[in-house]
């Protein structure tokens, strides 16, 4: 069967969660590298700034995903000074590691909110402005942590299950219409997130632009599943069709239970200063200092 030509982006406008730095800002790139339009929305104003710098004809704009009243502020000044709303990219997101069981409610109930409710924020906000206009693209960034569960990031693990099972749902109910919706699923990402994780064996971990470019190619030809890499959902299809046993024994066989369980502490600390810096209810690096400190393992 011949491929569809690939969809022109020249134009469209994409507005982007967390897209100071990380598979954020590198879809900015490439996005902006295809003619769109991108406004770059972040917590971080000034690194959202900068970051916007380096991305043509971007636009940088304060958001807190967690707050509806800050997103939709945050959509409609993109589409003030860039135009209608084409795409929406959710990738706003954090990942704080540890054993659930020792897991304070504060790490979890931050995890929620910026990994769950943000991207339902997303998605409630752009939908009638896709609805209305007859057409537009959600992106939302999960993880193949959303397809198996990965024991040391369980509540970051049941997020991302979450967005993969959200987005899976409203697929069914926008079925017929020129909406389209993406679920990304990258393998860990070499951004600071990933920080101090061991790698599966015989795998490693993909850049930033990989799954950009995967990002940019669910665009042009639309689909709903985007494994990063693509040989990992051949992968994933090979193993959710064993029985459970199998499963969990070829987990163990790659190591993949160990990828975030085994996670180096120190290797990950700045990292998540920063995480618990980005909660206002939280005192500034305070849970960093929990996890850095061994009480979160």
């Amino acid at each position: 069967m011949a491929r569809s030509e690939p969809r022109p982006l020249n134009g469209k406008v994409v507005a982007i969660t967390g897209a100071a730095r990380g598979i954020g800002l590198a879809t900015a790139k490439a996005c902006a590298a295809r003619g769109m339009r991108v406004a770059i929305g972040d917590l971080d104003l000034g690194e959202a700034r900068r970051a916007a710098e380096g991305v043509p004809g971007a636009i940088a704009l304060a958001l807190d995903v967690t707050d509806r009243a800050s997103f939709a502020a945050f959509l409609e000044a993109a589409e003030d000074q860039l135009g209608p709303l084409d795409v929406i990219v959710n990738n706003a997101g954090i990942m704080q590691l540890g054993a659930f069981a020792e897991e304070d409610e504060e790490t979890a109930i931050r995890m929620v909110d910026i990994n769950v409710h943000g991207v339902l924020h997303g998605m409630k906000l752009a939908l009638p402005r896709f609805r209305a206009r007859g057409t537009g693209h959600i992106v939302n960034i999960a993880s193949m942590a959303g397809r198996a569960g990965i024991p040391g990031g369980a509540t970051y693990s049941g997020t991302k299950f979450f967005v993969y099972g959200v987005s899976e749902a409203l697929r069914a109910e926008l079925r017929g219409t020129a909406i389209e919706i993406s679920c990304v699923m990258p393998v860990p990402v070499n951004t600071e997130l990933a920080a101090g994780l061991k790698r599966v064996r015989g795998g490693g971990f993909v850049e930033p632009e990989d799954v950009a470019a995967e990002i940019v190619s669910a665009l042009e030809r639309p689909r709903f599943d985007v494994p990063v890499p693509r040989s990992m959902g051949r992968l994933m299809s090979v193993s959710n069709a064993l029985p459970r046993r199998a499963r969990e024994a070829l987990a163990r066989a790659f190591n993949a239970d160990k990828v975030l369980a085994q996670a180096d502490p120190a290797a990950r600390a700045a990292y998540e200063l920063r995480a618990s810096e980005s909660d206002p209810r939280l005192p500034a690096g305070e849970q960093a200092k929990r996890l850095s400190s061994g009480d979160g393992e």
